[in-house]
């Protein structure tokens, strides 16, 4: 079996739409997306779309609980674009996925940790950057779940980890943001390094075992970047571009 994970596409309908047409070719034989769908300044109800379109397990992320449960004037710029982009039953079915949910037996995926949204699975922080953390933490973060294999977004940071008890985590990293603020005060980054749009296949065995794609595909940055200038945010415009967030001075 064949299962395409993506995460963190965040309104970039553009690198979306080049990562289904590699799925196209690739024919999976399902779809998972780990959520933060639409925030940012780009197509939030066109990535809206587009999910409707396809058959997908799809997670809430903490962005689709903000748009959700906020008001309008307590959201950061991100949140409140897409707020402002999407009606009302599109916000309701953002607030309603679930928050985590079996992909197939053995295999979960959840948007953070499987019991916290907004806390990274994987990552730690580190001269001022998103890092693999040691493994005893990432353990401490899955608590008491049992799964032989956990999907993780948040972070927007490719990585996959074996753990001790078996247990494969993956993050497939972002779709449609290779660069992100993790914190202002004090500063913390993720950044990919290149402006890629970023996905896994994740290929289970009939005898329980994992192959892993991680997979970068090019698309039409230039033009998400100018989406994102046209619309105040030359920060999003700089990461989309780079993979990199601009140096602050």
């Amino acid at each position: 079996m064949k299962i395409a994970v993506l995460s963190d596409i965040h309104g970039n309908v553009l690198a979306l739409d080049a990562v289904l047409a590699d799925l196209d070719r690739r024919k999976p034989d399902r779809i998972v997306n780990l959520g933060d769908c639409v925030s940012g300044p780009l197509w939030p109800k066109e990535t809206m779309d587009r999910l409707h379109r396809i058959e997908a397990i799809t997670i809430r992320g903490n962005h689709e609980r903000q748009l959700a449960t906020l008001g309008p004037d307590d959201m950061g710029p991100s949140d409140r674009f897409a707020h402002d982009d999407l009606d009302a039953a599109q916000i309701k079915w953002l607030g309603d996925l679930p928050e985590t949910a079996w992909v197939v037996p053995g295999v979960l995926a959840s948007h953070g940790t499987p019991h916290d949204d907004n806390t990274f699975l994987i990552d730690a922080i580190e001269n001022g950057r998103l890092v693999r953390g040691p493994t005893p933490s990432i353990e401490k973060n899955l608590g008491d779940i049992s799964a032989q294999a956990v999907l993780c977004g948040h972070s927007h940071r490719t990585d996959l980890v074996r753990l001790p008890n078996g247990t494969l985590v993956l993050n497939p990293g972002s779709v449609g943001c290779p660069a992100v603020d993790v914190s202002a005060d004090p500063p913390v980054v993720s950044e990919a390094g290149t402006p890629h749009a970023r996905y896994a296949l994740l290929h289970v065995g009939a005898d329980g075992t994992f192959d892993v794609d991680l997979i970068t595909i090019s698309y039409a940055f230039e033009e998400a970047a100018a989406r994102a200038e046209a619309n105040g945010r030359p920060d999003w415009a700089h990461g989309l571009r780079t993979g990199h967030l601009p140096r602050r001075s």
